[in-house]
């Protein structure tokens, strides 16, 4: 049996590889060939829902993973799918269809948009995350769980190998 420091819980700094796929089983993301992904468990730095399922993991451990939508990036709010008129602001020079804006909420707030469609007249964008709306799927190995540091807790993240130099 192992010992209860070495699996996943609240202030570990954990590191797995992954893949992630949609509900068609197209690969969105993965780490392999790469680094493994760091975070600080407990700390909202991975969607809820794998981090609910790495809960008690040890390293060592491969499992499969199926998040809804509103565990994962959320649901798809239409509200946030906006029409907005050309004449605004001039877009940046080969800016189009797909591409990321950054917008600004009435109290300064920036907002990331993805546009949608451009027309004679105005520019249709989505404020969702990409992934809105989307159950995801992964596929996880985890490499690696270490208590986390007072600085790493003060923080509110992982810091060293993988996670962020300061």
């Amino acid at each position: 049996m192992n010992n209860a420091t070495e699996q996943i819980a609240a202030d570990k700094v954990v590191t797995f590889h992954y893949t992630l796929k949609n509900k068609a089983g197209d690969v969105l993301d993965s780490s392999s060939g790469g680094d493994p992904l760091t975070y600080l468990h407990g700390h909202s730095q991975i969607v809820l829902g794998l981090e609910k399922a790495l809960l008690g993991k040890v390293p060592g451990d491969k499992l499969s993973a199926h998040v809804e939508a509103k565990e994962g990036y959320g649901e798809h709010f239409k509200e946030l799918v906006m029409t907005l008129p050309k004449n605004q602001g001039k877009l940046p020079d080969g800016i189009g269809v797909g591409d990321m804006l950054e917008l600004r909420s009435p109290d300064g707030e920036r907002i990331p948009a993805r546009i949608l469609e451009i027309t004679e007249t105005d520019i249709i964008v989505d404020a969702n995350h990409p992934l809105a709306g989307e159950d995801l799927f992964f596929d996880v190995e985890v490499t690696g769980i270490r208590v986390a540091t007072a600085q790493e807790l003060t923080h509110g993240h992982a810091h060293g190998q993988q996670g962020v130099d300061h």
